[in-house]
């Protein structure tokens, strides 16, 4: 079934092309202080190795507008400048090299100083994300709304948008987080239905690690089931790395991500005779580990009953009986392996996963 992607325009972060087709990356954003370059390398190394494929940094002090030329020539990926209100962070990150500045121009005041961002911006070939919050909306349409309802969001969106344009300047990425998960989507499908810019998802102030990965998967994951969205982050009140973990996670139960074992598992009931529990977290502990670039589906049942049955769409997998498990492949019983081996047998199984020799002996 052909899966459907709103149509939206090109826009290049860096060598990351966001919209127009794009697959859907991944961000995160630095929680260390961006004037502090090498803690904040540091982050940006981390982030990259678990995945980002975009990385933020705030700059709400000179020093860390000082910061960003050394910040883009040491990191691994795209650097995006946070910036609020001060026009001159905004034309000294532009300065710098960062891939793309994170700017609502109707903050920064007057008329010539959102030209002259606008102009600079142009000129390097910087494009610009509008980043419209529940939070921070313009006081005259938070008095209109009474509440930052999705149509509000979208007004301040169209607000910064008419800015850019009026400018000359198209290159945009538009957001309108909300922290209500029901308004968040509403928000997106007004802007997705009347533009055809690239769209940055995000619930913002989500919540912790549980909580707002939880509101995240609802929120980004009901909008790009419906091919809404090109590029989106996950805002958890826990470690950065874990934001962009989340990002591959809800990717990948859409298959939407890049490449990778995708773990199933069923939840079990009276039926279990073996500690599946255990062997699910220690298999995908080894997924994550072993960052296998395989595009698998491994399922792993917790009896004998319904297992290869319920796993048909699965690569490979594994139903528990009593002391020993059913190895299974794409539906059918290849063999039988004690409970105590059922780990090291599944991960020698990806190992051994040859897509190429599979397709031949389908054929």
């Amino acid at each position: 079934m052909e899966r459907p992607r709103r149509k939206s325009r090109a826009v290049h972060v860096g060598d990351v092309q966001i919209g127009g087709g794009a697959p859907i990356s991944v961000q995160s954003m630095t929680v260390s202080k961006t004037h502090d370059v090498a803690a904040t390398l540091a982050e940006i190394e981390g982030l990259a190795e678990a995945g980002a494929d975009i990385v933020r940094v705030a700059v709400p002090r000179p020093e860390d507008a000082d910061a960003l030329p050394d910040i883009v020539q040491g990191a691994p990926v795209p650097i995006v400048a946070d910036i609020h209100f001060n026009y001159t962070y905004a034309l000294k990150a532009i300065e710098a090299g960062v891939a793309k500045v994170r700017l609502n121009p109707g903050n920064i005041g007057k008329e010539e100083w959102e030209r002259e961002v606008l102009l600079a911006a142009k000129a390097a070939g910087t494009p610009i994300r509008i980043g419209v919050n529940s939070g921070s909306l313009e006081r005259d349409i938070l008095d209109k709304y009474g509440y930052p309802q999705p149509e509000a969001l979208f007004e301040s969106a169209m607000r910064h948008v008419e800015i850019c344009t009026r400018h000359g300047f198209e290159d945009i990425v538009i957001s309108v987080k909300h922290s209500d998960v029901y308004f968040m989507i509403q928000a997106y499908k007004l802007v997705a239905a009347r533009t055809d810019y690239p769209l940055h998802l995000g619930v913002t102030e989500s919540g912790s690690a549980t909580t707002g990965t939880i509101k995240s998967s609802i929120g980004i994951g009901a909008l790009l089931a419906e091919g809404i969205g090109d590029t989106i982050r996950v805002s958890l009140a826990t470690e950065s790395v874990k934001e962009v973990e989340a990002g591959h996670a809800i990717l990948k139960s859409l298959r939407l991500g890049r490449p990778g074992v995708n773990i199933v598992a069923c939840p079990t009931c009276g039926r279990l005779t073996g500690d599946l529990f255990t062997i699910v977290e220690e298999v995908e502990a080894a997924v994550k580990k072993r960052k296998f670039d395989k595009d698998l589906t491994v399922a792993l049942m917790g009896c004998a009953v319904n297992g290869p049955g319920e796993a048909q769409g699965a690569d490979l997998g594994v139903s528990l009986g009593r002391g020993r498990a059913h190895l299974f492949k794409r539906g059918k019983v290849v063999g039988t392996v004690p409970e105590a081996q059922i780990v090291e047998t599944v991960l020698q199984a990806i190992e051994a996963w040859d897509e190429e020799e599979e397709a031949v002996e389908e054929a």
